[in-house]
């Protein structure tokens, strides 16, 4: 991978430097850090142009998101990831509202760290997978009313198929659970997406948690198991 330049946006000055020093190794390369959304937006209209912005605004709540808003309009090209110790369902459905690419934990080894960013710059959606219960039972969207599945048009078998996305299953795995072929499995695959307009099997996932389909979810399983399983 080439060396993606990352803008890192965090109250905690040594952790930054901290950071900086973690992924000395890596691809990812820190080209600028800002305290707050209010000198991250200076640094960018003066011409800063990062590929990866990886930010964690102490307070979380509607400031964040409105800095992620305000961020993305000024950097539409570049992926976006919040980094924190907190974990909030609230705060991750914030987060994808203001179009996040990524909600990690700050307790993340740099290993899993750097490939969870490689995942994100090749364009999958990643979230920590023990978020994945509890976004089953508060849902990422908690003010909106569920949409029954029914309006949706899934068949039994669409249904079977996205609980194996919410396990992080590969179409492999998912053949031979519901005992058809992977052939089957993709057909299956590209008439649910389309159903529930996602563009990938992560975004599926995260749409079947939002509407409240849960699977048998095992710990090493959810949706960034979904982000790393491919098609």
């Amino acid at each position: 991978m080439d060396s993606v330049r990352v803008f890192l946006i965090d109250s905690n000055k040594l952790f930054r430097e901290g950071l900086k020093r973690l992924l000395d190794e890596s691809p990812f390369s820190i080209v600028a850090e800002a305290s707050g959304p209010r000198e991250a937006v200076q640094i960018v209209e003066s011409g800063t142009r990062p590929q990866l912005v990886l930010l964690d605004l102490a307070n979380g709540g509607d400031e964040e998101a409105e800095a992620m808003r305000h961020l993305r309009a000024l950097l539409p090209d570049a992926r976006m990831v919040v980094l924190t110790s907190e974990l909030c369902t609230k705060r991750l459905a914030n987060a994808l509202e203001a179009g996040a690419d990524g909600y990690l934990m700050k307790d993340l080894s740099s290993d899993a760290l750097a490939q969870s960013l490689r995942l994100v710059m090749m364009g999958e959606k990643v979230f920590p997978t023990h978020l994945a219960a509890l976004l089953i039972s508060g849902r990422v969207n908690g003010n909106s009313t569920e949409v029954p599945v029914s309006r949706k048009g899934l068949s039994q078998r669409e249904i079977q198929i996205l609980r194996c996305l919410l396990n992080g299953d590969s179409n492999k795995m998912i053949a031979n659970h519901l005992n058809i072929t992977e052939a089957t499995v993709k057909v299956h695959l590209k008439s649910l997406l389309r159903k529930i307009n996602a563009s990938n099997r992560t975004q599926a996932a995260i749409w079947a948690l939002n509407n409240g389909i849960g699977g048998e979810l095992a710990g090493a399983g959810g949706v960034a198991g979904a982000a790393a399983a491919g098609q």
